[in-house]
């Protein structure tokens, strides 16, 4: 990894999330989320839950900040905070990624990319092989897993 994930980064990391969710479009589940992506190279994107009346097309706050990264050229990542819950209120319990944004971590990221989980009080951190184990990702395209 680019940057040494410290305690005090980890902390930066969490309240640029519980920051980004404040933006959140969730009119529907009334569930906002925010998440803040590091790059090796210490750029921060952040993302929020884009809600959608035909649901499918809804996206989440983790695949929104890793797509506007990728968008940007950034392929190198280092670790992603995420904040979530009930819409303007304080975020009380730690959001995990769903399934398909874990998917999409795994796509970009090492096995030992850090995820962390942020309410205001507090902060859990994985690495992604702790919250994805047995991944499929493209090195078994290539036969290399």
């Amino acid at each position: 990894m680019g940057i040494e994930l410290c305690d005090a980064m980890a902390r930066r990391l969490a309240e640029a999330a519980l920051q980004a969710r404040e933006n959140a479009y969730c009119p529907y589940s009334g569930f906002a989320v925010g998440a803040a992506l590091l790059t090796a190279d210490g750029k921060l994107y952040t993302g929020v839950n884009v809600e959608n009346a035909a649901f499918g097309p809804t996206n989440c706050a983790e695949r929104t900040a890793f797509f506007t990264a990728v968008a940007a050229g950034e392929r190198d990542f280092t670790a992603i905070a995420i904040a979530g819950g009930k819409a303007n209120e304080a975020a009380k319990d730690f959001c995990a990624p769903c399934g398909v944004c874990r998917q999409v971590m795994r796509e970009f990221c090492r096995d030992d990319f850090q995820i962390i989980l942020a309410k205001p009080d507090a902060v859990r951190v994985f690495a992604l092989k702790e919250l994805l184990p047995e991944s499929f990702s493209p090195d078994n395209l290539n036969g290399q897993e």
